[in-house]
């Protein structure tokens, strides 16, 4: 064992270039690292970030992110196998289950059947059922949601399917209870859908709606053994902070931490950092994708990475010796983009512990698996061979 405890930072949606294959998904030339520090004009100050060489992995830095002669970690970036570009895709092809067949998505809506089924289900009527931005169709339907207490069901892009509800009208058990009965209509193999998402909403109009953290995912259940259920198997502990249990169904995590948004997360990850345990530290932090790129925001996309930027100095001094950091993504969002959805893009990889010698680059990294086998490789547990370790690339 190298180091004692592991912790991996995910920064959702923050990717770093057009993958190969993005014009395949309609995303040619996103880059959402770039643009948003385009969108600053070199004011973007990540200093913390620069230093271990967020900028060094890019082809060109990002503005007022320079580059720097001496990196205090290993950098590279990651390129996706999955099939999908969502969050789901994204985590568990960290963990060793890239998903290789796509899941169904629904660009003119869901079937009557399945429509059918909520309605009788909950008593409720389904209005919406299209693809759109989430605070736009609460804007637009979550009134009539108000007054007559029907559902609001919508999609996006990615395979899944969201219920919006005002949590005075709908309280969360209801609505909770309505998402896990979805759940149970596409496990396959007629719909085969990767997450469905509770949306809760307060606020007295559509001037004032507001989507609260009482967002809930429930994801289809892991295909698979993960990295994780092998640590958890091997005796190694294993924390989620934040989406991984939703994204994981709960599986091979031993100690959870649900997050408020991305402040509330670090503020986890300190908790974290001061007990005392060997194992490997999970973190997701949603406000980048979830605020920002899927609104198209990127002022407040570069806001919340100055921000985090400035939580990961206290993480970097309270580290120990034998802790090992891995900062990445699970997929862009780059909110310059046309659209509302995901962006298929390398994602930035950035690896230190205080006890490094010197930084170094550790070039593309394909699949994200690469991430879970380097985990698997330091507690000594077998994995899969769905990636390579680059834990001897550590020193």
């Amino acid at each position: 064992m190298k180091f004692k405890r592991i912790f991996g930072l995910v920064m959702d949606s923050v990717g770093t270039g057009a993958a190969p294959d993005s014009a395949k998904y309609g995303d040619a030339g996103a880059d959402t690292l770039g643009h948003v520090g385009h969108y600053y004009a070199g004011k973007l100050a990540l200093p913390n970030l620069a230093k271990l060489g967020i900028s060094n992995l890019r082809d060109t830095p990002i503005e007022g992110v320079p580059a720097v002669d001496a990196p205090h970690a290993y950098y590279g970036k990651m390129q996706e196998i999955s099939a999908g570009k969502d969050s789901m895709d994204g985590h568990w092809e960290m963990m060793g289950l890239p998903v290789r067949k796509a899941l169904d998505t629904f660009p003119n809506g869901f079937p009557a059947d399945i429509i059918k089924k909520l309605e009788t289900f909950s008593g409720r009527k389904v209005i919406g059922n299209r693809p759109e931005s989430g605070t736009k169709i609460i804007a637009e339907l979550g009134e009539q949601q108000m007054a007559k207490g029907d559902l609001i069901v919508y999609t996006s892009g990615d395979s899944v399917l969201q219920i919006a509800a005002h949590e005075e009208v709908i309280p969360l058990d209801e609505l909770y209870k309505i998402c896990e009965y979805a759940r149970s209509l596409v496990n396959g193999p007629e719909y085969l859908i990767g997450r469905i998402i509770a949306r809760p909403y307060v606020g007295p109009d559509a001037d004032h709606f507001t989507r609260t953290a009482n967002r809930r995912d429930f994801t289809l259940e892991p295909t698979g053994e993960t990295d994780m259920d092998r640590l958890q198997a091997a005796g190694v502990h294993v924390v989620g902070v934040g989406k991984i249990n939703d994204i994981f169904s709960g599986h091979g995590i031993d100690e959870g931490y649900h997050n408020e948004s991305n402040m509330d997360g670090m503020d986890h990850v300190d908790h974290v950092m001061q007990e005392d345990f060997t194992g490997f530290c999970f973190t997701n932090l949603v406000d980048f994708d979830a605020m920002y790129g899927h609104r198209r925001n990127p002022k407040g996309f570069g806001q919340a990475l100055m921000d985090f930027d400035q939580r990961l100095g206290t993480v970097m001094a309270n580290m120990h010796d034998d802790d090992l950091l891995m900062i990445t993504a699970d997929h862009g969002n780059d909110p310059t983009y046309t659209g509302t959805d995901h962006t298929r893009e390398f994602v930035p990889l950035l690896a230190y512990s205080p006890s490094f010698k010197q930084g170094g680059s550790l070039g593309i990294r394909s699949p994200f698996s690469d991430f879970g086998a380097t985990v698997l490789d330091n507690f000594g547990v077998a994995g899969n061979n769905e990636g390579h370790s680059f834990l001897a690339d550590l020193k």
